[in-house]
């Protein structure tokens, strides 16, 4: 079969790999469509970050080259006997590889696993190839109102879904928040749609691109433009000089973080949610004067995915679709995926990629807001 595998930074092939072979438990999932993630465009930059080696391999065994993609849906192939699915069902992939047997397992808080993997990493196969195996425990049949072609987002806004929970608030609670994202992009934007399903009204987006904010912009209630706005007076204007109550940080930039700081109210709240591609100096004076609460989040919990889904069938998430900016053949995953999200990566939310589909039978053009294409 055709995979796209990981080498080394700014060198990922298509190419010809074996076919993953099911073991016991295991279900084959025909890959239909599978996002390009921010993690996998840090790989493709500076990598390897978080991809095993071969002088630091995987648990088992498993090293580079590896296959990436872990926003990945499909249908079911040759489901084994007892299998409570059938032959092409519609299946969402959690792509967390658990042990099950550690604290955190074992007690809810599987986001927190021990020994951690991924499907598109520490597995050797994954999203950008055209089968995957996985544990039949890992697939969520896809309900009817969602698009199988659209279902790589529902991993995003888990994420996010899972930082919204971190946070503490509790239910019920979001209408009188006052909060700043920062940063328009997929996450960020999957963020504002599970805002507004929690009920989250005050939310302001600090992003610097034009085509972002426009985006965004309806989603939210106040969009800033941090090059030609002071975010912290802004925010505080816009809430009788209180400054945000929390802050959700989706952009991994200093500048942000630091604006972010001057915004927050004191003892306020700032969730991590940005992977950050290179080590930082946190202002800690200001998170020490302000009493401001740091909390951080990578991954999700084992309710997540299935929280979404129901979000999205009962019409909570509308406007999901529209974070789909581009879907690409795989043979097209590096110049039309990849390179595309470097050279325009502020045109685009998601790009999908889809592993059978014909070279150059769609291009990556950005999608207009208006048509949510």
């Amino acid at each position: 079969m055709k995979a796209a595998q990981f080498y080394d930074k700014h060198d990922i092939r298509v190419e010809d790999v074996p076919e993953p072979i099911p073991d016991e438990g295991q279900v084959t999932v025909d890959v239909e469509w599978c996002g390009i993630c921010g993690s996998d465009l840090h790989e493709y930059l500076t990598g390897p970050i978080t991809i095993p080696t071969k002088s630091n391999p995987a648990p088992n065994g498993i090293h580079i080259p590896v296959t990436l993609g872990h926003e990945l849906c499909g249908r079911v192939r040759n489901p084994p006997p007892n299998s409570r699915f059938l032959e092409g069902d519609p299946v969402m992939i959690d792509p967390r590889i658990l042990c099950h047997n550690c604290g955190p397992c074992k007690s809810g808080s599987s986001a927190s696993c021990y020994s951690l993997g991924y499907v598109g990493g520490t597995t050797g196969f994954g999203g950008f190839g055209e089968k995957v195996v996985i544990n039949e425990r890992s697939l969520h049949k896809l309900p009817q109102g969602i698009r199988l072609e659209d279902a790589a987002v529902i991993e995003p806004l888990v994420i996010v879904n899972h930082a919204v929970k971190v946070s503490g608030i509790p239910k019920g609670s979001w209408r009188e928040k006052e909060i700043l994202v920062l940063g328009g992009g997929p996450i960020g934007f999957a963020l504002l749609l599970i805002l507004k399903a929690v009920g989250a009204e005050k939310v302001f987006v600090s992003e610097p691109t034009v085509t972002r904010r426009e985006q965004v912009r309806e989603f939210c209630e106040e969009v800033i433009n941090p090059f030609e706005e002071d975010v912290a007076e802004k925010v505080k204007g816009l809430t009788e000089g209180r400054g945000a109550e929390v802050v959700f940080d989706c952009a991994g930039v200093l500048p942000a973080l630091e604006s972010a700081m001057d915004a927050l109210r004191f003892e306020g709240l700032y969730v991590m949610v940005a992977v950050w591609e290179k080590p930082i100096i946190i202002p800690c004076w200001k998170f020490l004067h302000k009493h401001v609460t740091m909390k951080g989040t990578l991954i999700f919990g084992d309710d997540d995915m299935e929280e979404v889904m129901e979000m999205m069938v009962d019409g909570k998430l509308k406007g999901y679709e529209k974070m789909i900016t581009g879907r690409i053949a795989l043979d097209d995953i590096v110049e039309k995926g990849f390179e595309e999200l470097i050279n325009n990566k502020d045109e685009h939310i998601k790009i999908l990629v889809q592993p059978r589909l014909p070279r150059g039978k769609r291009n990556c053009d950005v999608v207009s807001f208006a048509n949510g294409q």
